[in-house]
Order: structure tokens, then C-alpha cells, then sequence
């Protein structure tokens, strides 16, 4: 039996059991007959100019904004074994997690043994909807176009109704409840602005995925369906298509598109909330669910926000038929990770709600932590067929303006065909080309270079060789691609849409060289600007494909093309910084009376330096960032108070009392960012990004380094993202860097790094990692001799580190030193200590896998003796009561059947009811308590002989196996105890359909198991058990044939 100890998570863990163990003239494409140089362009000229691109991704299958709803703009401690399905620990903004005191709440299963089965871990109306079109379903309400509702809004009179952040109140005669309800949706985030331009799709291009698709939802009880397949393919024409579909059908929950979703909305809460207005918006009897989910969601975890933003106000329309809430461009998210996993606990609702997905990646073949145990079918989408290509090429090259009657011929067609490779998108940039009015060749000499290409798409280069091309003719000179270098990077980087003056300002691009950018590149737009915007500046993702802006990213691009993100956050976070000395002083209306430009600067200065300069002192102190921050002596607690009555308005006098006018911008960045990560979760990417600057300042200092790793190391744990833990080892070390030898919080130091260290282990596996970590741990334990008040925590984090090397090793030299250094833990939190209880849990833990290692029944005994005075201290009131329910069943089951006493097995399974009572559905532990009592039970057959008993544990076993649907790393345990289950009934009943049973569930382990599996032999040998049982009983020779093959396999 392994155990990993004194990890913490947000919920407390229970444990399932395992019975077994340049110039002014700038040259830009034009056409010979017009000249090379174009004269500048009026203001009004990007609303007019024609977007080949965007109309023919959309014929042929890739526009995928069509069908998109528009919008007007200390922590619980928990045990944990290092398995697939352990869930990360929760860590405090202000401190690292003292992980020693906690018992285990999962164990890596095992096959061994043929009893053993327990493991450780620990009516919808159609005419009741609002249109489709946002703008409209408000239009009553008193919104100003292009303002996001009430933005900045505290206590205001408005019309006839009062407002303020979280209530409002309606107190005119005519006011209702339910208009009051709809003013407080529209206060939640709202999808970005999109076209909603429906142009004509290409008859039948993706229907026959449409169909299949259709059919898979409707015949499955998956929760979540994923699309997937490489840019460019039609995932988002397809997205659209199916947006259609269950709109007419009245099943759309929600339809978002994560491409276009700006930094500072991307928080997984963000999305949810999203979606929850969304939900309110198309259905709008669900809109008093989604205003309780706004009153009583604040700063909790992210599973009860998808719980009550999305679940319940479905759930109360009384549909028949799940919703579908569909979120194209997931891989385009960076936080979707923490979403799937989120997504778990949800597995048995999708007779509510289901999610198709798309993404570029199979989500299920990248491992992602915590989503192995999500119900996910995952459908790849392959190229267009070239019948349908051909018909596109066809349809579009007539509409070409070709020069002196040279055409496309029909095998100029067949070579377009085979060079696509089936992709959307390339065919599209190809008529776009050829159509647009700003080259200086005609269309016949662009379509002889691009036919004569022997680069398809399918190989490394071909989209890419393409897009050079195409920005050759549209910026053929030096200059013209140095200022396409600065428009598209500065893109990129945007955040928000801004006007062309501000834009201007921003990046030092005169107006009208914007204006001659923006219309070269709508050749290569794949989305017009949203309706309403077209004079606007936009983000590249909202009119962009990606691969484009992937292609400009890349290592490889040639230096004419080749953009910067770096340098262009740089330029851009240099301008915002410069704003700053411009701000108004705070007042009630300060916001309001910002210039777009400035409420711009405020919200993303710090997004922008954090991305477009070096950390390292030596290498900022160069920069012009910082001389002009220095220059910046009073600007700070301007900034502070807008920035944060942009966010919390309710909360603003609060937060600026500890923001007084000695503090420096490093004090203030550090006092803004601790507020974000207070503030429930929707702000790490402004979080992090404000704690960044705070260290790049002055060289920053050692508590502002520490809470910089400890943020990255909070969102590691939340995301399961390698990268976040290594960021926080940086951090860390640079903390303990800036503490000298004998400063008290050196051996911090150590302990956070070690922390960060022994996450990095348990997602890559590197033992020189974990031997780093054990050092750092032993380091901190060593500079704090008793009684420094944290000698308990880092010898727990010790005893972490030093347990994931015995599963490694399994020497048992590790654990006595493991158990030895429990004992002090305990000693250390005598009662009423509260983590007293964790530690004699990690104790007995410890204890009982030194029992299921060499025997020792004395170590056994302890363990239980130490589990029932934690059980003790807590009462059936404590949330952690479950943990010490699990915990002690496991250990007196080990002792069951050591000793065979039935009064054991019965306090067992009266634990275990206890423990199932309190994990109601759908809590995440359900699964776990289930397969537990179901196990026990089965041993109680085996006693009892009741077929009353045999029944409780099928079905029992039967609901566990519902919540692990493949491919649960745990789904295998709970069939194993169903087919034995099966077998003893048929040995009771002599029902072969039973035993068919037995057989059809023991089939699925070789199944999860394919060859060369350690598990695979022991799962094999049980099914050949099964199989030799039923043969005895009906001699089918089918039977025998396949038990030679099995046994074959085996080498028997």
C-alpha cells in the first residue's frame, strides 16, 4: 500500500481502499494600372473595403463567428497519494500549505489479489426565450452603446431603479422583480462582440459530420463531446453549424468563442459567469437561478460556480432534453485544463447538460491531470472531401477579376484540390488573393505561382508558404513590412478594441498607415469586425485565423514577416506607463471621465511591461519602462484607486485604507495583487502580472519574489500546469537569494522551493527533482530547531517528499524515517491543536503501510488505535468527518482479514454507511464511498450468505461504476468487484445470463490494459477464470477457443 501524506486541497479527501497492495513615401501592392502608390486613404475606408476572405472561409466551412450570440461590450487541509486521480492541494496567496498533518485520499490501485476491491483516494418553451441578438434582448434597458451595463456602477440613481455592485431595487409603481432580475444579469461578463453576418454556407460541407455528431449526442450519455482536428479544418464552421442546430431545436445553452476572449476575462470563474448570462440571455426563466448563483458564488470553488451559474438554471426549465452549451476554440484558452477537471463532478448530470468542445489536440491523448476521470468522447474531423473542395473552387474562381480573359482552367482546379489537402482555410486565402484589389500582379501569375507550388498543406511548410506569398504582394517593400511588423505585433498584444486615433497614439503609427494596413490585410481575414466597430482597431484573434498569427510567431518566419509579441508589449506597456501621469485624481466619477486611451492604460500597463521587459534587475534598469517609473513618484495611488474601482467599486474605500501615500509603486503593486487573489478568482492574470512588475522594480525584494512564486504556485496546483511550478521554483529561489544566511524566514525559503520541487516531481517524474526537493526540505527543518512555530510544517513537507521516494524505491529505511518524523509532528500539535487531527491520521497512515509491507501486526493495531482518536475529534458536525470514516474503515478491513472477525467487518461497513451518507450526490467523493461499502459488502456475502446483502452490493457497485466511466483510473477496481459480485450470484442462482454478466465486465480490463501493461496478465487471468467457469457450465467450444488465446498470451 503506498501513501503520500500531508498534502492540502480545498475539500477534504476520503480514502478508498485497496485490499492489495525608413521613408516618407511608403510603397505598398498595387495594381500596374493604378501605380504602386496609393494615395492615402479616408477614414471610412476600412467599413467599406470588401472581405473576400471572410465571406469564403464562411462558404466553405471555416468562418466561425456566424452563428455567435454578440454582447455589448485557510484552506481545508487533505491527504493525498501520488496517483492519476489525486487531486492537487490549494495554497494560500499569503503562504505555501502546510502539508504534514493530513492522511492519504488516494492510493495507486492494484490488481493483485482476486477479493480485494476497495481502493484508496482519498418542458422547455421556445417562445420563452429572448432573441438571439444581446443588444436587442436589453434594448429596455438603459445600456450605452459599446459600454459594458453599469460599468463602474456604485450607488447610482438611474430611471426608476437604484444601483448599486451587488443589489438593485426596484422602487417605481411599474418596477417588477423580473426586470430587476434582467438588470442584474446584464452585470455579469459578456461575450466579446462578434459579427453576426450570416453569410451562405457551401450546401452540405459538413453535414455528414452534423449528422454523426447529432446522433452521438442523442444516443450517449457522455457529458462531454470533443471535436478536434489541426487549424484550419472547419472546427469552428462546424461549431457554428451545430450553434444553428440546437438554437432551432431550443437546446442551446450557450455558444462561445474562447479565441476572441481578452486576457483579463479568461479566469475559468469568468467563463462560467460567461455562459451563465448567455444561459439568461436565450433562456430567460433561468435568469433567477443565475441571480442566486451572483449572490451566493463569491470566493467559492469553480465546480460550485459551473454548479450553480450552469446546472441549476437549466436544470429548473424542466427540458426533457439536455442543453448543449458549445465552447469552439478550446485549445485558444489557456485555463481550460482547470476547466475540464472542473467538469468531473458533472458526469452524472448530462441528462441536464452536455458540452461539445473543439480543439486542435485530442484533449484525452495529452493526459491533462485530473481530467482522466471525465466522461469525454472525442470525435476527430478530417478534411473536406474534394468533391466539395472542387465545388468551392468552382463556385469562387468565376467571381475572380481576371485580367485579359486568362482563367483558371479545370486542371488548375484539380492541382488547387490536391494542394489543399482538404483544408478550409487555404483554399479560402486563395480566392482571397486572388480577389483582392491590392497587388501588383494579375490574378493569372498569382494562381501560376501558387499552382506551381509542390508544398501541400499536409507538409511542414504549405500553409505557411502561403501566407508568405500573400504578405509579399501585400507589402512588398522594406518599409511597408516594417510597418505591417508594427501593426500586426501591436495587434496581437491588444486587449481591447480601440478607436484609430488611440491606436495611433498607442503605437506610434500615423492614422492613415493604419488605414492602408487594415485594408491590405482584410485579404486575409477570416471575420469581419464586429457590426458597428468596422472604424475600430481589433485584436488579430478577432479577425485573424490563428494559423496566420502562428505563422508570424514561429521561429522559422523569414525577418520581413517574423513578428515580436515581446517587443510589441514592450512599445505598447511603454505608451500605457507614459499615461500615467495624465490620470485625474479619484473621485466618484474618475472613471467616467477617462479617456479611452487612459482607462485602457490602466487596466493593462502592468499586463503589458510584465510581457515586454527582462525580470532581471540588471537587465530592467536598462530599459526605458523603468527610468520612467522612477520619474514617477505619485502616480500610484492614482492608478490604485481606478484600477480597482474599475473591478470592485463597493470595495474600493476598504482597499485603498492600507494605500497611503508613503508606499511605494512595489508596496502598491503587491497591496493591488493581494486583493486579486482575495477577490474569488477571476483576476490571476492581473494578478500575476502586477507582482511581476513589483519585482522587476528596484530588483524587487525578497517578500515580493516570495509572493510571486507563491501565485504561480496557487495556479500550478489549480492547473496542473508544469510550467506554473517551475515559475514558482524561480521565484522561490530568488526570494531565499535576497534573504541573508541567518535570516529567521531563510528556512521559508527553502521549504517554499521545496514545495514547488516536489510538484514538478509529481507531474514529471524526475527523481533528481524529488532528491532537490528533499534536500531544500531537510535544509528548512534544519535552520528551525524546536520551537520555531513552523518546525511542524516543514517536517511534514519532509515526510511529502521522503514518501513519494519510498513508492519509488521502496526502501524501507525511507519510511521508518518517515514514521519517526510523524511521530514528532504529532508531538509538536498536542491537543486541541487543529491539525492534530491531520497528523494522527498521516501517522497511522504511515503505520498501516509499514503492516502491508513486512506483516507487522503491532503497526496495524497503532494505526487503528490512532484513527478512532481522530474519528473522535470529529463529530458528526465537522466537514472532515468523512476523511476519518475512510481512513479508519480501511485499516480495520486490513485487520478483517488478518483476523476474520465478523464484529470488524461489521464496523466496517457501519463506518462506511456513515461515510456514503455524507458524500451525497454529486459530490466528487461519491464514487469512492460507493466502491468501498460495495467491497465490504461483498466480503459480508461471504460470511452471510444473504442474497439481500449480494443485491445492496451489485447495486451499489453499479452506481459507483456509472460515476467512473471510461477512462477512470479507477473504473477498472469497481468492475472488478461487480464481476465477483456476478459470479457469487450465479453460483447461487445458476442463471448464465448472470455469469454473462460477470464475463462482459471482466472483458473491459484488457481493454484498459493493452499489452505490455503491468496490470494486463493479472486482468487477463481473472476473464480466463470467468470464461473456464462458464464452459464448465454450457461446454461452448467458443468459450475454449478463446481461453486458448488468452492463455496463449499469457504463455501458459
Amino acid at each position: 500500500m503506498s501513501t503520500a501524506y500531508f498534502l492540502l486541497s480545498s475539500t477534504p479527501a476520503v480514502r478508498e481502499t485497496q485490499s492489495h497492495p525608413s521613408s516618407n513615401q511608403v510603397y505598398w501592392g498595387g495594381r500596374k494600372d493604378t501605380g504602386s502608390v496609393l494615395p492615402p486613404l479616408n477614414s471610412s475606408t476600412p467599413s467599406t473595403i470588401p472581405l473576400p476572405l471572410a465571406h469564403n472561409l464562411t462558404t466553405l466551412g471555416v468562418q466561425g463567428s456566424v452563428s455567435r450570440t454578440p454582447t455589448n461590450n485557510r484552506q481545508q487541509p487533505r491527504s493525498l497519494r501520488p496517483t492519476a486521480s489525486a487531486s492537487r492541494p490549494a495554497a494560500s496567496a499569503s503562504t505555501l500549505v502546510d502539508r504534514d498533518s493530513i492522511p492519504r485520499s488516494s492510493l495507486h490501485p492494484t490488481d493483485t489479489g482476486t477479493a480485494g476491491g476497495s481502493e484508496v483516494a482519498a418542458s422547455h418553451d421556445p417562445q420563452d426565450r429572448l432573441p438571439p441578438s444581446h443588444p436587442s434582448q436589453a434594448s429596455s434597458l438603459p445600456v450605452s452603446p459599446g459600454v459594458t451595463f453599469f460599468e463602474s456602477a456604485h450607488d447610482v440613481k438611474t430611471g426608476d431603479f437604484n444601483i448599486n455592485a451587488t443589489h438593485v431595487s426596484i422602487f417605481n409603481e411599474g418596477g417588477t422583480q423580473e426586470y430587476a432580475q434582467r438588470v442584474r444579469l446584464e452585470m455579469l461578463p459578456k461575450h466579446p462582440a462578434m459579427s453576426t453576418k450570416l453569410n451562405e454556407y457551401l450546401p452540405n460541407s459538413r453535414q455528414p459530420d452534423v449528422d454523426k455528431l447529432c446522433e452521438r449526442e442523442s444516443s450517449s450519455t457522455d457529458l462531454v463531446l470533443c471535436i478536434h482536428g489541426p487549424a484550419g479544418i472547419g472546427k469552428s464552421t462546424l461549431a457554428g453549424h451545430l450553434t444553428d442546430k440546437f438554437r432551432e431545436s431550443g437546446r442551446l445553452a450557450a455558444s462561445i468563442f474562447l479565441g476572441v476572449i481578452p486576457v483579463e476575462m479568461s479566469e475559468p470563474e469568468t467563463i462560467v459567469k460567461m455562459i451563465g448570462h448567455e444561459i439568461g440571455s436565450i433562456h430567460p426563466r433561468a435568469i433567477p437561478k443565475i441571480v442566486e448563483a451572483m449572490d451566493q458564488c463569491h470566493g467559492t470553488p469553480l465546480e460550485n460556480h459551473i454548479q450553480m451559474y450552469i446546472l441549476e438554471p437549466l436544470r429548473s426549465l424542466g427540458h426533457p432534453q439536455p442543453f448543449i452549451v458549445i465552447m469552439d476554440a478550446l485549445d485558444e484558452w489557456r485555463n481550460h485544463p482547470t476547466f475540464l477537471k472542473a467538469l468531473v463532478p458533472f458526469n452524472l448530470h448530462s441528462s441536464v447538460l452536455k458540452f461539445i468542445l473543439t480543439d486542435r489536440l485530442n484533449p484525452c491523448a495529452l493526459h491533462l491531470r485530473g481530467t482522466g476521470e471525465l466522461s469525454i468522447y472525442t470525435y476527430a474531423l478530417g478534411p473536406i472531401s474534394k468533391e466539395v473542395t472542387k465545388a468551392y473552387f468552382h463556385k469562387h474562381l468565376v467571381t475572380v477579376p481576371w485580367v485579359d480573359g486568362r482563367k483558371a482552367h479545370s486542371a488548375d482546379v484539380e492541382k488547387l484540390t490536391e494542394l489543399s489537402c482538404g483544408l478550409p482555410v487555404w483554399a479560402s486565402i486563395v480566392i482571397a488573393l486572388l480577389s483582392h484589389q491590392f497587388s501588383d500582379s494579375p490574378p493569372h501569375e498569382i494562381l501560376a505561382e501558387i499552382v506551381g507550388s509542390r508544398r501541400q498543406v499536409g507538409g511542414s511548410d504549405g500553409l505557411g508558404e502561403l501566407y508568405r506569398n500573400g504578405l509579399m504582394r501585400l507589402f512588398p517593400s522594406p518599409d511597408a513590412q516594417s510597418y505591417f511588423r508594427r501593426y500586426m505585433g501591436a495587434i496581437i498584444g491588444l486587449q481591447e478594441p480601440l478607436s484609430v486615433a488611440d491606436f495611433s497614439t498607442l503605437t506610434g503609427l500615423p492614422n492613415h498607415l493604419i488605414n492602408k494596413t487594415q485594408f491590405a490585410l482584410s485579404a486575409l481575414q477570416i471575420r469581419p469586425p464586429p457590426s458597428g466597430s468596422e472604424r475600430m482597431v481589433h485584436s488579430a484573434t478577432t479577425l485573424h485565423h490563428l494559423s496566420l498569427l502562428e505563422y508570424l510567431q514561429a521561429q522559422t518566419t523569414e525577418p520581413s514577416f517574423s513578428i515580436s509579441t515581446f517587443n510589441s508589449h514592450s512599445a505598447i506597456g511603454l505608451t500605457c506607463v507614459k499615461q500615467l501621469p495624465t490620470l485625474p485624481p479619484p473621485s466618484f466619477d474618475s472613471n467616467s471621465r477617462l479617456r479611452a486611451l487612459q482607462r485602457y492604460a490602466v487596466k493593462y500597463w502592468p499586463h503589458h511591461v510584465f510581457n515586454g521587459t527582462p525580470r532581471l534587475n540588471d537587465q530592467w534598469s536598462q530599459t526605458e519602462h523603468c527610468s520612467t517609473l522612477q520619474k514617477m513618484s505619485d502616480i500610484h495611488g492614482r492608478w490604485a484607486a481606478l484600477f480597482l474601482k474599475d473591478r470592485s467599486p463597493e470595495e474600493l474605500d476598504s482597499i485603498l485604507e492600507n494605500v497611503t501615500e508613503a508606499d511605494s509603486m512595489v508596496s502598491t503593486l503587491r497591496k493591488v495583487a493581494d486583493w486579486l487573489g482575495e477577490s474569488g478568482g477571476d483576476h490571476w492574470g492581473f494578478q500575476v502580472a502586477c507582482l511581476e512588475v513589483a519585482v522587476r522594480i528596484d530588483g524587487g525584494d525578497a517578500e515580493a519574489w516570495s509572493d510571486l512564486g507563491k501565485c504561480y504556485y496557487t495556479r500550478g496546483d489549480q492547473t496542473g500546469d508544469l510550467r506554473m511550478h517551475e515559475e514558482a521554483v524561480v521565484a522561490f529561489r530568488q526570494a531565499m537569494n535576497l534573504r541573508p544566511d541567518q535570516q529567521p524566514s531563510r528556512g521559508s525559503s527553502f521549504d517554499d522551493i521545496a514545495c514547488a520541487l516536489r510538484s514538478c516531481y509529481q507531474q514529471n517524474g524526475d527523481l533528481n527533482i524529488l532528491d532537490e526537493a528533499i534536500s531544500c526540505s531537510r535544509m528548512a527543518v534544519t535552520l528551525s530547531p524546536t520551537p520555531h512555530p513552523a518546525r511542524a510544517r516543514y517536517l511534514g513537507n519532509l515526510t511529502n517528499a521522503l514518501t513519494h521516494l519510498y513508492y519509488h524505491d521502496g526502501d524501507l529505511t525511507t519510511l521508518d524515517e518517515v514514521i519517526s518524523l510523524l511521530r514528532e509532528v504529532l508531538a509538536l500539535r498536542p491537543a486541541p491543536h487543529p491539525l492534530r487531527p491531520w497528523s494522527l491520521d498521516s501517522l497511522a497512515n504511515a503505520l498501516d503501510d509499514l503492516y502491508q509491507r513486512n506483516g507487522d501486526i503491532k503497526a496495524l493495531d497503532e494505526a487503528v488505535f490512532l484513527l478512532r482518536k481522530a474519528l473522535a475529534l470529529r463529530p458528526p458536525s465537522n466537514t472532515d468527518r468523512p476523511v476519518s470514516l475512510s481512513n479508519l474503515a480501511t485499516v480495520l478491513k486490513s485487520l478483517y482479514r488478518h483476523n476474520g472477525d465478523l464484529d470488524t467487518l461489521n464496523e466496517v461497513i457501519s463506518l462506511e454507511r456513515e461515510a456514503l451518507g455524507l458524500h451525497p450526490a454529486p459530490h466528487p467523493d461519491r464514487s469512492i464511498s460507493l466502491n468501498n461499502l460495495a467491497d465490504s459488502l461483498l466480503w459480508l456475502y461471504r460470511h452471510d450468505k444473504d442474497i439481500g446483502t449480494l443485491d445492496e452490493c451489485i447495486s451499489l457497485g453499479r452506481e459507483a461504476l456509472a460515476l467512473r466511466p471510461s477512462p477512470h483510473p479507477l473504473r477498472y477496481t469497481t468492475l472488478n468487484i461487480l464481476a465477483r459480485a456476478y459470479l457469487s450470484q450465479f453460483e447461487q442462482n445458476r442463471v448464465v445470463e448472470v455469469l454473462d454478466e460477470a464475463i462482459s465486465l471482466a472483458r473491459e480490463g484488457p481493454v484498459l490494459c493493452p499489452p505490455g501493461h503491468r496490470h494486463r496478465p493479472d486482468r487477463v487471468g481473472r476473464l480466463v477464470q470467468l470464461l473456464k467457469r462458464r464452459w464448465e457450465v454450457t461446454g461452448d467450444d467458443r468459450d475454449c477457443e478463446e481461453i486458448e488465446d488468452w492463455e496463449a498470451e499469457l504463455g501458459n
